[in-house]
């Protein structure tokens, strides 16, 4: 998927704020401010070909003008690779381009705390639900349905996702047996794979 930083390109499948909802944050931040902040969060996560896409026109080195007329939609998405992974955040809850940048970048920041905090495998689980999402056309891989990033190649990595996604999804527990067949399907792909 190729992502434009100018004109605003939002998420597919994310839900936008009404105009009308949009309220005022308490960020004391400028736009410049905001913006090398986001860029300072996304480096010190590890991620990477980050691009900030919003409706603001862009500088010749392919970054929003710090300054700019009012807009009316104010909304920011940022897109960068995580461990090999898209990754997306979005938000136009606020009135500001700056406010919602500043909101990404606080988003970050705790995502990185949970890391720093020792609690890492939940960061891994957080990041799932803003990984950007594929095209509405493709499959989804087996690495996808086991939740195994592209930096994990040992099988035995592999058949431990695969029995921890099972023990939640197996039918005898409240799972569905189509859920059981992708996991299956999915492990026998990773062994065919890996092998």
């Amino acid at each position: 998927m190729t992502v434009t930083a100018y004109p605003l390109q939002w998420p597919t499948g994310r839900k936008r704020t009404e105009s009308h909802r949009r309220s005022r944050a308490r960020f004391e931040s400028t736009f410049a401010v905001a913006r090398d902040e986001l860029i300072a969060e996304v480096r010190r996560l590890g991620g990477r070909n980050l691009v900030i896409s919003t409706n603001i026109p862009l500088r010749q080195d392919g970054l929003p003008y710090a300054s700019y007329r009012k807009i009316e939609d104010e909304g920011v998405a940022v897109y960068f690779t995580y461990e090999g992974q898209p990754m997306s955040f979005a938000c136009d809850r606020w009135d500001r381009v700056e406010h919602n940048m500043q909101a990404i970048v606080k988003t970050i920041d705790a995502l990185r705390g949970i890391a720093r905090w020792g609690t890492g495998d939940m960061m891994k689980a957080a990041f799932t639900g803003f990984t950007a999402l594929p095209a509405p056309n493709a499959h989804p891989t087996w690495r996808d349905v086991l939740a195994v990033s592209a930096s994990e190649s040992n099988l035995d990595v592999v058949r431990r996702h695969y029995r921890l996604a099972a023990s939640v999804n197996h039918p005898d527990k409240g799972g569905s047996h189509e859920v059981m067949a992708r996991l299956n399907a999915a492990l026998a792909q990773a062994e065919k794979e890996l092998r």
